[in-house]
């Protein structure tokens, strides 16, 4: 079999897997639909009052977009990897020619595929509940769909190091919700820089480029500011994927 149909092979049982788990199905689909009804609907935003959501809707479309990119990579992949390590799966894939990098690859096409089309969903509500004005054009559809894929393709990296390193599966969720939740609020997504400590490197967060750059292309149409935040966010992105792929289970 060729690495394209051992990959394939590997996204389609990844695929089935997560369709079987409906509780991952309802967190992935509709729980980023809940932060945007009650932030973008109840809450609201009010320009100009100060303190949180005072920026105008288009502002948070990092923010709503974050909440899956972010989230479900790290628990789904690193959930993933914690239990074919306890059920010592990788000891059974290592008789098959699949390596441990197309793994990670099948299992990371099916989360940019899903997420994808979750990122789509909130997108849409995002719009029709808060009025955000987002820029389309096919360079700026075609990048913020660049961005959803690098970020979780990153971010499956960094799930599959959990994985790997924490003692069981509770560890890698309580792991993934420690790194995710700081990651959320102090890497430019609902929070302004302005409202952020001047000592606080932010810089040192890749959500910060995805943000960064999400907000140029989709509230600016700032193309060109954008690729070049796409470009430091999937240099990262490299080096924390092949980082995961190195670190799953070694079973040789």
């Amino acid at each position: 079999m060729s690495r394209v149909g051992r990959i394939g092979a590997e996204l389609t049982a990844a695929r089935k897997a997560f369709l079987r788990r409906r509780t991952a199905v309802f967190f992935t689909f509709f729980f980023p639909l809940l932060i945007v009804v009650i932030f973008g609907a109840l809450v609201q935003t009010r320009p100009g009052d100060g303190g949180l959501f005072t920026e105008s809707p288009a502002f948070y479309v990092p923010g709503y977009l974050a909440v899956v990119v972010l989230f479900t990579p790290l628990s789904r992949v690193g959930s993933e990897v914690a239990r074919h390590r306890d059920g010592n799966r990788f000891e059974k894939l290592a008789t098959t020619p699949l390596t441990r990098p197309e793994w990670l690859v099948g299992q990371s096409l099916v989360n940019v595929g899903v997420i994808g089309l979750a990122s789509l969903l909130v997108l849409g509500v995002m719009v029709l509940l808060t009025g955000a004005s987002i820029v389309v054009t096919p360079a700026t559809v075609a990048l913020t769909a660049l961005f959803v894929a690098v970020g979780v393709a990153l971010f499956c990296g960094v799930g599959a190091l959990l994985g790997s390193y924490a003692d069981s599966q509770d560890g890698v969720i309580a792991a993934s919700n420690g790194i995710a939740l700081p990651l959320l609020f102090l890497s430019e997504t609902f929070v302004p820089t302005s409202l952020l400590p001047g000592w606080l490197p932010t810089w040192l967060s890749p959500l910060t480029y995805f943000s960064r750059g999400v907000r140029a292309v989709a509230t600016r149409g700032d193309v060109a500011g954008g690729v070049e935040h796409l470009a430091v966010l999937a240099a990262v992105g490299v080096v924390v994927f092949f980082a995961g792929a190195l670190a799953l289970p070694r079973t040789d």
